[in-house]
């Protein structure tokens, strides 16, 4: 199979469509009751774009997702430098990270594919060599991924997807009309740059309080006037309740769409796409504007390698990384609906 290749896997409810380059979430298209199709993640309709104005979209990204700040870090008392591709920090594994690469296809059947892929030591600064796998899986209803990775070395390891999600569907407009809620009663305040603060603060009384629903327009108001939005939208880590498998948060389009993530890891990145500005054209061909799909991405606190407070991304020889995401879609029931707030106004 060519690096170009796409590898589509469908269910009853869902098609889901793969790429290689980055083992990436190219569409993901649901049912409708009326039978019907809605692609609700947003990718690209040129695959060279992936490595452009389409960098990250439903990519897996690595060796470390999210931030580090100063692009170093220290690990048993030796110094690692990395990739500075965001200022003088690191953004998702460096320049060259795993969204970059050509994946193999480790495995495949109907309804599931497994990509591998091996990072050399000191690959974007990296220490220890590193085998890493990423399972790709529809069930009634839903699909997930599944990370796995092993070390020749300790390094650090923070995977996730970047899959932008849409409810309206794909190219829709932006997602200011959906609604958001959270799991969770902490977040990591940022700096300007995104780096975390250091500090794990709760969320009462505050705009980053999500545990109910909350109309994503009118959050990110209320957000500014607070003074904690990050280039005027949310670029947050929250604190997710609990441990293990369990639900992160439930997003909801204005059109009845749900969409539930599970995941077992300990923090979740909301991002709203405030750096769209229609030069990134998508599946479907039209460009994407702003905030035209928020990533919900499941993954360890960014720059926990510097924050020895924050949960450890540590990985030795002989441990095994796993970290596991589900995404559960649906049309929302009248319950879901009635429950659902309403705009004032």
């Amino acid at each position: 199979m060519s690096a170009t290749g796409k590898i589509v896997l469908e269910n009853a409810d869902l098609r889901m469509e793969l790429r290689r380059l980055g083992a990436t979430l190219a569409r993901l298209d649901l049912r409708l009751a009326d039978g019907s199709w809605r692609n609700v993640v947003l990718g690209s309709a040129s695959e060279a774009d992936y490595l452009g104005p389409n960098i990250y979209l439903g990519m897996t990204v690595g060796r470390f997702a999210n931030r580090i700040g100063g692009a170093r870090f220290v690990l048993d008392g030796t110094a690692h430098e990395v990739d500075a591709n965001e200022g003088p920090n690191q953004l998702h594994g460096g320049t060259q990270g795993f969204h970059s690469r050509v994946w193999e296809v480790a495995g495949q059947g109907p309804d599931w594919v497994e990509f591998s892929l091996c990072s050399p030591d000191g690959d974007q600064g990296f220490p220890g060599e590193l085998d890493v796998s990423a399972r790709y899986e529809l069930f009634p209803g839903g699909a997930k991924v599944a990370y796995r990775a092993t070390t020749t070395a300790p390094t650090v390891v923070n995977l996730t997807n970047h899959a932008y999600f849409n409810l309206d569907g794909e190219a829709s407009g932006n997602t200011d009309d959906h609604y958001l809620q959270v799991r969770a009663s902490r977040y990591t305040p940022n700096h300007d740059d995104g780096i975390p603060t250091g500090e794990i603060r709760d969320v009462t009384g505050s705009a980053m309080d999500f545990r109910g629903w909350r109309h994503l327009g009118s959050a990110r108001v209320a957000a500014e006037a607070e003074g904690v939005t990050r280039r005027g939208g949310f670029d947050h880590n929250f604190v997710v309740d609990g441990s293990g498998m369990r639900e992160h948060c439930r997003l909801m389009g204005s059109r009845g769409l749900t969409l539930t993530v599970i995941s077992d890891q300990p923090g979740l990145q909301v991002y709203c796409g405030d750096h769209f500005d229609g030069t990134q054209v998508g599946t479907s061909g039209t460009g994407y504007v702003r905030r035209a799909g928020v990533a919900l991405e499941t993954q360890a606190f960014p720059d926990a390698p510097n924050q020895p407070h924050f949960p450890s991304t540590v990985l030795r020889p002989g441990q095994t990384y796993r970290a596991t995401t589900c995404w559960v879609l649906g049309e929302a029931s009248p319950v879901v609906e009635e429950a659902r707030p309403r705009r004032r106004g």
